[in-house]
């Protein structure tokens, strides 16, 4: 029987392109020419998208219709690659599994088809309230929750510990002999149905990157509200408040930078008013994503396994698919990737 791989060889295409086009997914951007490649040598295959969940002692269970809540926008996404190798980890499962994902749903999207009740598992990557989820999920138990923490006992979770990673950084940052750290962040979103099952974005409470930040500094008795500066996650919010830092003055030494796309940002503007990182000022973020090893200088960070989580995410929920029933919560560690950004030394 062919496969998702059979087709992309044949296609010359990626595995995960050929999956999104055959699931229909809307958020996918592709030429026609190249959709229909796929559509016509998916066809000359003879494939179905019908795959079995093999279980012990029997051939086969029904076919698993597996769906993806995704918190952010495709333009969110790609602005900050976090959520989009959460999102790949979970497509390179299912195809490495031979499973689909029959339905995207991007909250913060264009579609307004919120119909989950077909699925038989659902992976949720971002923070959507359960209370509102259970609205329309008809109090299905097979649910994955992916950087979000859902503060119930009936589903999976799996979570970076931020608040941990969020004290590493700090303490890294004392260890290095600064007192004068600045922060730099954005402010978090919950996403909630309505009455009509349309979605509104409402502000969490306190970012627990920032929150950790001035516990930290409060605890050294070197707390200044006026180093806090706060964007919308994206590179060009972290230059624009890293802007507003250098017109302020008074720099500090050091920040903590509560993202990869905001610090490369930061250092941009560092650069643009001949502020050398990191003899001037050290620089230390979280996530790890790719295009920090090559930014000047190459940034110091904690990796989140941010792939591995979306993995995990497709076992976890085939296994509570298959029946288990004690929902389980993982916390994937990080690492500190020390680079020159900082002034450390490996």
């Amino acid at each position: 029987m062919a496969t998702i791989k059979d087709i992309a060889k044949e296609a010359n295409v990626s595995i995960s392109t050929v999956s999104r086009v055959l699931n229909n997914d809307e958020t996918l951007t592709v030429m026609e020419e190249t959709r229909q490649r796929i559509l016509n040598v998916a066809k000359e295959l003879k494939y179905s998208s019908k795959k079995k969940l093999h279980v012990q002692n029997n051939s086969f269970n029904e076919s698993a219709n597996i769906g993806v809540v995704m918190w952010c926008s495709q333009e969110e996404e790609y602005e900050d690659s976090y959520f989009l190798s959460i999102r790949q980890g979970i497509e390179k499962q299912c195809i490495d599994l031979e499973l689909e994902i029959v339905k995207t749903i991007r909250v913060r999207g264009s579609s307004n088809d919120y119909s989950l009740e077909a699925l038989d598992g659902l992976i949720v990557v971002g923070d959507v309230d359960i209370d509102e989820l259970d609205k329309i999920y008809k109090h299905n138990q097979n649910v994955v929750f992916v950087n979000s923490n859902s503060n119930s006992e009936n589903y999976e979770s799996i979570i970076c510990d931020l608040e941990e990673c969020s004290r590493k950084v700090m303490e890294y940052l004392f260890k290095l002999g600064h007192k004068k750290i600045g922060f730099i962040g954005g402010v978090e979103y919950k996403q909630r149905f309505n009455d009509d099952f349309g979605l509104t974005k409402v502000e969490s409470s306190e970012e627990i990157r920032r929150k950790t930040y001035e516990t930290m500094m409060k605890k050294k008795g070197v707390f200044s509200s006026k180093d806090i500066y706060v964007g919308d996650w994206s590179t060009l919010s972290g230059y624009q408040v890293m802007k507003k830092a250098i017109v302020k003055g008074d720099m500090p030494t050091a920040f903590f930078v509560a993202s990869d796309p905001m610090a490369i940002g930061a250092i941009r503007a560092l650069h643009e008013a001949n502020i050398h990182v990191p003899r001037d000022v050290a620089i230390v973020s979280i996530d790890d994503i790719e295009m920090a090893a090559f930014v000047s200088p190459p940034l110091t960070t904690f990796k989140i396994y941010s792939e591995q989580m979306g993995r995990t995410a497709v076992n976890l929920l085939l296994e509570r698919i298959k029946g288990r029933e004690v929902p389980l919560k993982v916390v994937v560690p990080t690492k500190l990737i020390i680079r020159e950004s900082c002034g450390g030394k490996t």
